[in-house]
């Protein structure tokens, strides 16, 4: 165990990664409409310029327009399009906004946060003060309150609030990794990975509603919650050797938190990671096919989604923006 939660570990030449091919094998199923995606990404970004750099629009535009593909093979182009602007406002507020600014200025990342939640609560005015961000936000909502059902959106919103809140929270703790317990870390990243706000999208998207007694079927609940554990810690895995390449404190992570918690070495840690993204996989496996099997209509429907959000993660880790 380190002495100083926030000291850079020693690493390994090679750290250990989860084999998923036995649960999710590729190729991944891609949508005709990847090249689309990436322009109209690309002409959004330019009617509401969340992004400054060039390097870092292009580099986003890509990862965004192929994961999307990946995520929803099989939609209609306005719908990637949606998906696609959206998951793009999330990872634009948090690279803008999230890890660097939030922990030096917290007081002003929570003024930020409440433009946002305003127009969560459909006040959506506009104002003198309007950033780019907001503005993006409030094309976003409107497009989904035209393609959403009343409960489909309320369930969005509410989603993108925890994603919000997941940002500040993990934007808080930065400095304070001994303060934050497993458990803890486990309860938020879903949030902070945006998962679930990407479920409930894909079933905007694919024009498919569960009724609350499937939502709160156990099947449907531990396969949510499978793919949701996936997604973070997969993405931890993937990116810590970029985070950490310059010797800077330790991020905010699984790993981190397995060689506090639990005594391990960072190849240990990478191991452990390793066989919980697998168990989680293996469970999401179990679960699509059970669904798959037994349901031809919206569980079915829900089932094939979360396949494919699932596949769109463990493709995005490939990516070079997780490379040094």
């Amino acid at each position: 165990m380190n002495d100083s939660p926030g000291a850079p570990a020693p690493r390994p030449a090679a750290l250990p990664m989860p084999d998923l091919q036995e649960s999710f094998p590729g190729t991944f199923a891609t949508s005709p409409h990847a090249e689309a995606i990436e322009e109209q990404t690309t002409h959004w970004l330019k009617e509401f310029p969340l992004v400054n750099s060039p390097r870092a629009l292009k580099t986003l535009c890509n990862i965004t327009a192929q994961g999307v593909a990946r995520l929803l093979p099989t939609a209609d182009r306005d719908g990637a399009f949606l998906c696609a602007d959206l998951f793009l406002w999330l990872t634009a507020f948090d690279d803008a906004h999230g890890e660097t600014e939030g922990a030096r200025d917290t007081a002003r990342m929570v003024r930020r946060i409440s433009q946002c939640v305003h127009l969560l609560a459909g006040h959506d005015e506009p104002t003198d003060d309007d950033s780019a961000f907001t503005a993006a936000l409030r094309d976003l909502l409107r497009r989904f309150r035209e393609r959403a059902t009343p409960t489909q959106y309320l369930r969005l919103t509410a989603h993108l609030r925890d994603n919000l809140f997941g940002i500040l929270w993990e934007a808080h703790h930065l400095d304070r990794l001994d303060q934050v317990t497993l458990d803890d870390y486990r309860a938020m990243r879903p949030h902070t990975v945006f998962v679930r706000t990407v479920m409930v999208t894909a079933e905007v998207v694919l024009r498919y509603e569960l009724t609350e007694d499937q939502r709160a079927s156990a099947a449907v609940r531990e396969l949510e919650k499978a793919v949701a554990d996936l997604a973070g810690w997969i993405n931890d895995l993937a990116s810590y050797a970029k985070e950490t390449a310059r010797g800077g404190p330790l991020p905010l992570s699984l790993p981190t938190l397995l060689m506090q918690h639990r005594e391990r070495d960072l190849e240990g840690a990478f191991h452990t990671a390793s066989r919980m993204c697998e168990d989680q996989a293996s469970t999401a496996r179990l679960r699509i096919t059970e669904l798959t099997i037994k349901d031809k209509g919206p569980l079915s429907d829900h089932a094939r989604a979360l396949e494919s959000v699932a596949a769109s993660y463990v493709w995005h880790i490939g990516h070079s923006r997780y490379r040094n």
